[in-house]
């Protein structure tokens, strides 16, 4: 029964607090009554599903499965220097691929407002957890491509 308690109030720590660090959820857990060591935590927060998110400050803590969606960027109204803090500070070429690194979590989203856009020199988009790549279209301009995506994603120019 210990452990089915021990859950709800991980839950209750995330849902109600903004844990960074299975350190920080350990000293929560502490002083709620469940003194518990990282192994059992992180196995916890498996268990749970929990996983880390970004919140509005571009901080990445725990959140509970729900909480996780990715948001559009349009909806979290982050600026280009909040972006650009967070890590999307350019785009690189290489011949017809484009490359933009986004914040952790983000570049799903990032990646489908490209796609959304139907820029002509843009064939498609492929996206990790934070890394987008776009393929070229043959002879496509870059500086034309960078204006197109400035409309779609901040960025600050190729690298």
């Amino acid at each position: 029964m210990k452990k089915d308690t021990r859950l709800e109030v991980i839950k209750m720590i995330v849902s109600s607090q903004e844990v960074m660090t299975q350190e920080e959820l350990l000293s929560e857990l502490a002083k709620a009554g469940f003194p518990s060591t990282q192994g059992t935590v992180s196995r916890d927060l498996r268990q749970l599903r929990i996983g880390k998110g970004i919140n509005e400050a571009g901080h990445l803590i725990y959140m509970l499965p729900e909480q996780r969606r990715y948001q559009r960027v349009s909806d979290t109204h982050m600026t280009v220097q909040q972006m650009n803090r967070l890590g999307a500070v350019a785009v690189k070429f290489s011949q017809n691929i484009a490359v933009i690194q986004t914040p952790p979590g983000h570049a799903s989203h990032v990646a489908y407002d490209i796609d959304k856009a139907n820029i002509p020199d843009i064939l498609g988009t492929i996206a990790g957890d934070d890394t987008i790549f776009i393929v070229l279209a043959e002879g496509a301009d870059r500086p034309t491509v960078l204006d197109s995506l400035s409309s779609v994603v901040p960025t600050t120019g190729e690298a």
